[in-house]
């Protein structure tokens, strides 16, 4: 296999099939020793991390799958920590899509001057730049239509899949006694424009609360997998 991308997280092999393979590493994103999802560089290595984040990942995947809506997850090979995926274009140089069911974070430093920090959100949906430079900057709707990222359709698809796929999600946590508050995805499309959701599903992605109180991602995993 031909290694053709070395990601932070993740490498990403071509396949002999046409497909591709996401290795899932140990590495994870964080500052000064300490892993923190939000942050744009590599800050430390977590033995079994890699492994926790295909589990989660092929657990939703399937689930997703199941439910009908388009997704580039293939297979998963938990025993050399790969995933098989289908091609996929991604938006511009990559876009990230956040979905919001409380206002925490990013949301509350933007727009607290207007809303409590943890008000409850309708599935509020907003996509960011990937761009670690600029802090990945907020993009609108009509943003992406004029720069000719995506079209209208496109955009619509995308909000409609991303408040289905969270619902999918808050569901299973509530079901453990925890609470969804925001999650990231990305998204990507195949030959034909067809928008499937790609990349990965795991803690790190998302926010989780229990009883008030932020839930660690690795602690995460460990509390969902119980």
């Amino acid at each position: 296999m031909k290694l053709v991308y070395t990601g932070k997280t993740k490498n990403v092999f071509e396949m002999e099939n046409g497909n591709y393979l996401l290795k899932f590493k140990d590495d994870v994103t964080g500052k000064d020793g300490v892993f923190d999802p939000g942050e744009n560089s590599i800050g430390l290595t977590i033995e079994g991390v890699g492994d926790v984040n295909l589990r989660m990942t092929e657990y939703f995947f399937n689930k997703i799958n199941a439910a009908g809506i388009r997704t580039h997850f293939v297979k998963a090979n938990l025993e050399d920590t790969t995933m098989e995926v289908l091609p996929a274009k991604v938006f511009g140089k990559g876009l990230e899509v956040i979905c919001r069911c409380r206002a925490v974070g990013s949301f509350i430093k933007r727009y607290g001057d207007y809303i409590e920090s943890g008000t409850k959100l309708p599935y509020y949906v907003e996509m960011t730049f990937k761009d670690d430079a600029k802090g990945d900057p907020l993009v609108t709707k009509d943003g992406l239509i004029v720069l000719g990222i995506m079209s209208s359709e496109q955009y619509d698809t995308i909000k409609e899949m991303t408040q289905k796929i969270t619902k999918i999600v808050a569901d299973d946590m509530e079901e453990k006694g925890m609470e969804l508050y925001d999650i990231k995805f990305e998204y990507g499309y195949d030959a034909d424009g067809k928008v499937m959701l790609i990349d990965e599903i795991a803690s790190g992605n998302m926010r989780v609360y229990k009883d008030g109180e932020y839930i660690q991602p690795m602690e995460l995993s460990e509390l969902f997998f119980k």
